[in-house]
């Protein structure tokens, strides 16, 4: 079974899923990163693939993309980082990134480099439905790769229905149309959130874009399954590169204590 479905059937609500850059702050903080992530208590880990001109990002993870290229991160750098981390690292590992250097790699090979490093899922939200679909789909199946795919409050409900059909895992309900780490009023997103419970969708959701604190996550899994936080933990990592394991214990208590 896909850990991503294993996490979903043991856990039942506030599931915390948290993206990092690889290759941020320094090269080879990527194993080490994940390695504080599952020992304080996440759920799941986004693993940012670095490109120069990443959609929808917000400044501060669009800085940490230049960081990571700068220090010399790539895809194949990657995943000869990633190649025995499930030697110890037991959460779902999911790879986020444009569909530009993953195209350069070779889909076919980056699926199948998934497949043998032990990544779960992959979130390339730049990919077009019908592309994936008609090109792309057999081969996520054929390597048991979970594709994860985008939804926003403008998607309509006839596109909804079908992303659903097309992924697996989960679906991530991107709060509002704006870039990553915009601060968001989610009290008016409960209508969103409440719709996306009543349409009984086959994939469980989580939330991403503006979730920061315990106030933002007690919100998102007010409705949904639980949520993702990005910005707030590159900031963290920012301000403390020399205490990445600290830094995130006291990170990811905070957001989910009682």
């Amino acid at each position: 079974m896909n850990r991503i479905d294993q996490l979903f059937q043991e856990k039942k609500d506030r599931i915390l899923n948290i993206y990092f850059t690889a290759g941020f702050p320094a090269l080879d903080d990527t194993l080490p990163v994940l390695r504080s992530l599952q020992r304080h208590g996440a759920d799941m880990a986004e693993v940012g693939i670095p490109f120069s001109d990443s959609l929808a990002d917000g400044p501060v993870i669009q800085q940490s993309n230049g960081a990571a290229l700068s220090n010399g991160m790539s895809l194949p750098l990657l995943f000869e980082q990633l190649k025995d981390m499930r030697k110890e690292i037991h959460i779902p590992v999911i790879l986020m990134g444009s569909f530009n250097p993953v195209m350069q790699f070779g889909m076919e090979f980056f699926l199948r480099t998934c497949a043998d490093t032990g990544v779960d899922g992959v979130i390339l939200p730049d990919l077009p439905l019908q592309e994936f679909e008609t090109h792309y789909a057999a081969s996520f199946d054929k390597y048991g790769i979970h594709p994860v795919f985008l939804v926003t409050p403008e998607t309509s409900d006839d596109r909804l229905r079908k992303i659903d059909s097309l992924s697996r895992g989960f679906i991530y309900a991107v709060s509002s149309s704006s870039t990553t780490g915009k601060a968001k009023n989610f009290g008016a997103q409960k209508e969103y959130f409440r719709h996306l419970q009543q349409m009984q969708l086959q994939n469980p959701v989580l939330v991403g874009f503006g979730i920061r604190d315990q106030a933002t996550f007690d919100a998102a899994c007010a409705n949904t399954r639980g949520a993702v936080i990005g910005t707030a933990y590159i900031q963290l990592l920012a301000a403390h590169r020399d205490t990445i394991d600290e830094a995130t214990a006291q990170f990811i208590s905070q957001i989910t204590r009682p």
